[in-house]
């Protein structure tokens, strides 16, 4: 690794190798199928456990079978390699594993794990990425909702200098207006009813490090206005206040809608955009991203600690099929629901519950949350439910309602663990 101008460090246990990953930030993990006392399975584990945010781990044997590899990828390992290894073959592993690394200038710094980037349009938005932490002017990306841009702004300021400074994030589309300009700036004791004390907004709280403005298309003109201010002059007023704070801090923006269109509409300043557009970073819609998809879906089920969860070949067929509107918060949700439903670490085609929502709809649930996996299968339940009443219990006829196989009825049944009375009709 030195030969290639990688500093690293080394643990001899899989409990040193955690202090490490909670001191300093890697870019990569090589872990030693033979770890002495423990095996790097369990060290795996472990790391896993302890420290969710790690970054991609190789697995290194002094020979491979069909078993270890296996079960080193069903821990979430990104790769599952025979030693020795030279050095062409570390920089083509780094160059696969942590390409925010590869390049001759990189100094790992902090890891960008985080993003999936097996194909070709997030590895042009890794890069960008890295040009946009080398430098500490504002960022506007751009993409539609649920595409990643809180994970990219996040990895732009933890590779940035303002690291080891605060991350401040605000949703702009979920506070009303008139309490967004005191989430921005803060406000003094008195400002307003209810404000039994002074408080500090964003800026003031991420002094020295980062803002970002998350859905800043749907900001009003009047916040916009003072937004711009602060963008020129390095300083702020809080509510109810009169004397300006001045303030050192990185802006990153996002938003899911056209600016230029809102410019020409008269919604949004045409000089703020000037402001936050110095580099623009455009994640492409997850049905844009075949090639990132199985890392994404291993990467998800890993986060939701359900690592040993796979997918059958209808089910990952039926993952390829779908156009995702709701990019990656979609596939989060529709895995958060299916790991929740799966039977025997197995996810099969009917576990992954896919709405196929008009344009209209989704228009109008771009905005809203979709942590609540849950929901969707409280409402399936129900809907079983009410079919099973409405028959009587002929549950033949309960899936010709709700227009499924009466198979899948007899799953979720089970998976729901509803009950049909004795002597009911098939």
């Amino acid at each position: 690794l030195s030969d290639l101008g990688f500093e690293s460090a080394e643990a001899d246990t899989a409990e040193a190798g955690i202090r490490l990953l909670k001191q300093e930030t890697f870019n990569a993990i090589f872990i030693d199928f033979n770890l002495g006392k423990e095996d790097g399975l369990d060290g795996i584990k472990r790391i896993k456990a302890a420290v969710p945010s790690a970054p991609p781990i190789v697995m290194l044997t002094a020979y491979t079978t069909s078993e270890n590899t296996i079960a080193a990828m069903k821990l979430g390992a990104a790769e599952h390699l025979t030693k020795p290894l030279g050095v062409q073959d570390l920089k083509k592993i780094l160059a696969r594993v942590a390409p925010e690394a590869a390049g001759p200038s990189a100094k790992p710094k902090a890891s960008a794990s985080a993003i999936i980037a097996e194909g070709p349009a997030m590895r042009e938005v890794l890069k960008l990425v890295g040009r946009a932490a080398a430098s500490d002017s504002p960022v506007l990306l751009t993409g539609e909702t649920g595409s990643g841009k809180e994970v990219v702004a996040r990895a732009i300021h933890a590779n940035s200098d303002r690291a080891k400074a605060p991350f401040e994030a605000i949703n702009c589309a979920a506070i009303p207006p008139d309490l967004l300009e005191s989430e921005l700036f803060g406000h003094e004791k008195g400002a307003f009813t209810g404000a039994e004390r002074a408080r500090l907004g964003v800026f003031q709280r991420a002094e020295g490090g980062t803002v970002f403005l998350d859905e800043i298309g749907d900001m009003n003109l009047a916040l916009q206005a003072k937004i711009l201010r602060v963008l020129q002059e390095k300083e702020l007023t809080p509510v109810g206040g009169s004397r300006a704070v001045k303030i050192n801090v990185r802006y990153l923006a996002a938003t899911h809608q056209n600016l230029a269109e809102l410019i020409r509409e008269g919604r949004f300043r045409a000089d703020l955009f000037y402001r936050l557009n110095v580099l623009d970073i455009s994640l492409p819609p997850l049905r844009d991203r075949p090639e990132d998809l199985k890392f994404l879906t291993a990467a998800i089920l890993a986060g939701l600690g359900k690592e040993s969860l796979r997918l059958s070949l209808s089910a990952e067929e039926k993952l390829k099929a779908h156009a995702w509107p709701g990019n990656v918060r979609e596939l989060k949700n529709v895995l958060e629901r299916a790991s929740i439903v799966a039977t025997a670490d197995l996810i099969r085609a009917e576990d992954l519950r896919i709405l196929h929502l008009s344009a209209a709809e989704e228009e109008s649930t771009s905005g809203a949350e979709e942590d609540l996996p849950l929901a969707v299968a409280q409402l399936e339940k129900k809907l079983i439910e009410r079919a099973l009443r409405a028959t009587n219990g002929n549950r033949t006829e309960a899936a010709r309602r709700l227009k499924i196989q009466r198979q899948l009825l007899y799953t979720k049944m089970k998976d729901y663990l509803i009950e049909i009375p004795k002597g009911a009709a098939e």
